[in-house]
């Protein structure tokens, strides 16, 4: 059985490094799971990696399987594919997602591991977390059939709720980014695009990603009187400024939180967190969640890989890392 792993960790703020791992003993209840693939979540973790937690929040961002604290070291992540070598029959050999930061390999208690459905390939599964977000957020808006909704901001989140959004008859969803080089990435997830100086007005709902000040004001330009605006986005210690002083009362806005640390109230009575993740996996049978893929890099090169994401050098959407002992590349 495999007695070491490496792991990466958040030495200080800015600066990462691979360190030994001893593994546990598996109980009878436990797994034990090589990693194939694991996905950076740029926006979360660029701003762990950047020392960008505000101490206030500091218990609130704490991930599952998280060692150490803010802001470091600090071993993060939460969106882990592997095999399980070693479990409970019903497991073993199975490819499972778990919340696990990244990790050569680990042992966590079986009913933390979630079955891969057959047909979703390893690298698709590490969007689950993301696609899970984008589920507690439909199941916070509340979307109708044939609303006009508009998702400011193409990143990871942005992009998996414009997808779940193109699934639901009669609803018309365009995707807002500066970057004009998002309008492929929308058009192979169904969805219409726009840069902010043309994006339509009179959205039913408005979903913001973007983590900015101007895009939260975007889409409160564009909600219809009475609307609402979902607000997806954090900002760990960047202050957000507003203009508030102008149609937002008059026109009866509302800005509404989606924190997906909790199942949707909507759906709370009959759904858990696990049921949601399950969900999430079962909807990434969807091969157009592939245009969200945007590069991968070797486990060894994450201390090199983390800063160059975190400043932007290295765009990506979600970008995954392969691991020396994965069975074939991590890709989908």
């Amino acid at each position: 059985m495999r007695r070491e792993a490496r792991a990466f960790w958040v030495r200080e703020p800015g600066i990462g490094e691979i360190r030994p791992v001893a593994l546990p003993e598996p109980g009878a209840s436990d797994v034990l799971v090589r990693t194939v693939c694991s996905g950076v979540s740029r926006g979360t973790e660029t701003l762990v990696f950047g020392g960008r937690v505000p101490p206030s929040q500091h218990a609130a961002m704490r991930a599952p399987f998280q060692e150490g604290d803010f802001p470091g070291p600090v071993k993060y992540g939460y969106l882990n594919v592997g095999l399980v070598e070693v479990g409970p029959p019903g497991l073993r050999g199975r490819t499972v997602f778990s919340l696990f930061p990244h990790q050569t390999a680990y042992v966590v208690p079986g009913a933390a591991v979630v079955p891969v459905p057959d047909g979703v390939p390893p690298a698709r599964a590490v969007l689950a977390g993301t696609v899970e977000t984008a589920v507690n957020a439909l199941w916070d808006g509340a979307p109708l059939i044939g609303d006009r909704v508009a998702v400011v901001g193409g990143g990871m989140v942005g992009c998996c709720v414009a997808r779940l959004l193109a699934g639901i008859p009669g609803v018309h969803v365009t995707l807002v980014d500066v970057d004009a080089g998002r309008g492929r990435v929308a058009e192979q997830l169904g969805a219409d695009f726009a840069q902010p100086p043309g994006a339509p007005d009179g959205r039913d709902l408005v979903v913001h990603a973007s983590a900015t000040a101007a895009g939260l004001q975007l889409a409160l330009d564009l909600v219809r009187p009475e609307g609402t605006v979902l607000e997806l986005s954090w900002y760990g210690d960047t202050p957000v400024t507003l203009s508030l002083g102008e149609t937002f009362h008059s026109r009866r806005l509302a800005i509404r939180a989606s924190q997906v640390g909790s199942v949707s109230p909507a759906r709370r009575a009959s759904r858990t967190t696990r049921d949601r993740l399950a969900l999430a996996l079962d909807l990434l049978r969807d091969p157009a969640f592939d245009a969200l893929l945007t590069g991968s890099s070797r486990f060894d090169d994450l201390p090199d890989v983390l800063p160059r994401l975190a400043d932007g050098r290295l765009p990506a959407l979600c970008h995954t890392i392969a691991y020396p002992d994965g069975e074939g590349p991590c890709s989908a």
